[in-house]
């Protein structure tokens, strides 16, 4: 059976796939005729035009936890291949000519989008930093961030936005395929909200919310970014160790030329600025394997303790806008985390291998210029330049049309 084609809203209601077939080969474990990623990608391509009745896409979505296959690196990267195709449609050329008109190759960066990402669940609730990373990396980078409001934790990255008034909220349900042109030619910043990009994700959500346990949908989020065939590099952070090398290996497969995946030594889906992180580096010639430490970065190390306020989104917002401002402290935790996750970002790009006369050229693990990377994401603020860019998303948002 094909998969479809993409769902809009207005669609004609579809008639329903039966999928009791593929189920009953992938429990018990071990049958004769193992389901392949293909079949079960397809499957789920189903979810998205509401084809597939709700027993039975939740048998296969309990299935694939307790099987594990969930996890497999193949199943995760056809299944966001599969979620991408009923995604919302990029113009492509059109955003390519957008985002090419104004030239910002620096180093090994050749001007492409940039995602930073987290799959969640790390339990820690610790302050958004991907996020605010993100905006502080888009004083150099065009920085496509892909995000939803909180499942696991108190403030989702969608939730902080919606909170800032720096100088008031942005419309992050404003920013469509049809208006994406026009923001990059205003700004560096664009936020793709998952509901605006993903509606397929709406038969989806009422079998999410009813299941004890994260879905394949948990991790495959972080793989399905709108904007897929113009990023050029991406961090993707996991709530587990295991996952690291998965990550990885499903970005190789998808073809990803530049990716990099972390995972704090707790169990923190960051780098984590109280000790190690472990790192898969994605590149074209493969998957390189280290660590990273605060020191690397040339920051002191500080407990989980005092970066996981487990504050309300309006709080955190108030602690991006006094960051971008730059009225936090030049040794606060909270910013040194930032600093370290926009760094990794800033390297990831290749933006630090521009040489130029302020350029820090020390190397550390995976041969990367950490350090540089902080003073860039240092110069993002004192310059102002990253709240330049908040401001022209929001202003940008607001005067589109509901």
């Amino acid at each position: 059976m094909a998969a479809p084609s993409s769902a809009t809203t207005s669609a004609p209601e579809l008639p329903k796939v039966d999928i009791k077939p593929l189920l009953s080969r992938l429990w018990p474990l071990g049958h004769a005729d193992p389901v392949t990623a293909d079949e079960i990608a397809q499957a789920i391509a189903y979810f998205f035009t509401n084809q597939v009745s709700d027993v039975q896409a939740s048998s296969l979505l309990i299935a694939l936890h307790f099987t594990g296959l969930d996890r497999h690196a193949d199943v995760l990267a056809k299944t966001a291949a599969a979620m991408l195709e009923a995604a919302a449609k990029v113009d492509v050329e059109e955003l390519r000519d957008a985002i090419s008109s104004t030239p910002r190759q620096e180093g090994a960066y050749q001007g492409g989008l940039v995602d930073i990402v987290g799959t969640g669940g790390d339990s820690h609730n610790t302050f958004n930093i991907s996020t605010t990373a993100s905006i502080l990396c888009s004083s150099q980078l065009l920085i496509a961030k892909h995000g939803n409001k909180a499942s696991t934790s108190k403030s989702g990255s969608a939730d902080l936005l919606a909170h800032s008034h720096l100088p008031r909220p942005p419309q992050i349900d404003r920013v469509r395929p049809s208006t994406l042109t026009t923001l990059y030619r205003r700004t560096n910043y664009a936020f793709l909200y998952a509901p605006v990009f993903h509606p397929g994700m709406r038969h989806v959500a009422p079998l999410r919310r009813q299941l004890p346990w994260r879905t394949i949908f948990n991790l495959v989020g972080p793989l399905a970014n709108p904007a897929d065939a113009l990023l050029e590099a991406r961090l993707i952070g996991t709530a587990r160790k295991d996952l690291g090398p998965v990550f990885a290996e499903a970005l190789r497969l998808a073809g990803a030329a530049k990716a990099l995946v972390v995972c704090g030594d707790e169990e923190l889906d960051e780098l984590s600025c109280a000790g190690d992180t472990l790192c898969w580096r994605v590149t074209g010639e493969g998957v390189e394997h280290f660590r990273l430490h605060p020191r690397d970065f040339g920051l002191p190390p500080h407990p989980l303790s005092e970066v996981s306020p487990g504050k309300e989104p309006a709080e955190n917002a108030a602690i991006l806008a006094r960051i971008l401002r730059g009225e936090v402290p030049e040794e606060d935790p909270i910013l040194h985390f930032v600093l370290m996750n926009a760094a990794a970002l800033f390297v990831t790009s290749g933006i630090c291998e521009a040489e130029t006369e302020e350029t820090v050229a020390e190397r550390g693990p995976g041969g990367g210029r950490w350090k540089e990377g902080v003073r860039r994401a240092r110069w993002a603020i004192t310059s102002g330049e990253a709240l330049r860019q908040w401001e022209g998303f929001v202003e940008a948002t607001n005067g589109f049309s509901e």
